[in-house]
C-alpha cells in the first residue's frame, strides 16, 4: 500500500508539475538564465494578469516554449506609456517585478484591445524581450489562451505536497515491512517453542 502511494505521488507530480531550466534574459530579474523554475499545469482560461506562464513559442519551432508576463487577457485594453508606466483598462500598472527596469525598454508607443481567448505577454527585461510588443499587426501582439502551458509556481508550492505524500507512503511502507518481519519473527517463535 505504502509502495503504491509513493508511486502515485511520482505519477500525480509528473501530471500536475512542469520542471524547466529557463534559457534566456527576457525574464530578468524576475527569472535568471540557467534558473530551474517549477510550473503547475493550467488551462489557458485560468490564466490571471501578473501571472509568469509557460507558453508555446509563437516565435520559435514547434516544441519550443517561452516564459513570459501576462499583462492583459481577453478583453484588455492595453497601452505604452503614461508617465513611464504601462496603462491597463485606463488605470497605470504596478509592477513591482520590474526591479528599476523601464516599464517600456524599447520606445515604442502602443495601445491594443486583447481578443477574447489571447494574452498580451511581455517580459520583464523590457529591453530584450521577444513579446507581444514585436507582432502588433498580427492580433494586437497576442498570443492564444489555449498555448499556456503552466503557471510558474514557487518551489515548495510546487514540490511540498507530493514530498509529503510520498514521505508518507514510504512511511506507511515501511511500517508494513516492519510489521511484516515482526509478525513473521513471532510466529517463527511460536513453532519453535511448540
Amino acid at each position: 500500500m505504502g509502495l503504491l502511494i509513493v508511486v502515485s505521488a511520482f505519477a500525480l507530480f509528473k501530471a500536475n508539475v512542469m520542471v524547466l531550466r529557463y534559457s534566456g534574459s527576457s525574464m530578468t530579474p524576475t527569472i535568471a538564465d540557467g534558473e530551474v523554475v517549477y510550473g503547475k499545469r493550467i488551462y489557458g482560461s485560468e490564466v490571471r494578469r501578473g501571472d509568469v506562464v509557460v507558453i508555446d513559442s509563437p516565435e520559435g519551432p514547434d516544441g519550443v516554449v517561452s516564459l513570459r508576463r501576462v499583462i492583459g487577457v481577453g478583453g484588455d485594453r492595453v497601452a505604452c506609456c503614461t508617465d513611464g508606466k504601462i496603462v491597463l483598462n485606463g488605470a497605470a500598472l504596478e509592477e513591482p517585478y520590474l526591479k528599476g527596469v523601464d516599464p517600456d525598454g524599447l520606445g515604442l508607443a502602443y495601445y491594443v484591445t486583447v481578443p477574447k481567448g489571447r494574452l498580451f505577454l511581455l517580459g520583464d527585461k523590457r529591453n530584450d524581450s521577444i513579446d507581444s510588443r514585436m507582432h502588433l499587426v498580427d492580433h494586437q501582439g497576442s498570443v492564444p489562451a489555449s498555448g499556456v502551458q503552466a503557471r510558474i509556481i514557487a518551489e515548495d508550492t510546487a514540490v511540498r505536497p507530493y514530498l509529503l505524500l510520498g514521505a508518507g507512503g514510504c512511511a506507511l511502507a515501511l511500517a508494513g515491512l516492519v510489521g511484516g518481519v515482526l509478525g513473521w519473527t513471532v510466529s517463527r517463535r511460536r513453532a519453535a517453542a511448540r
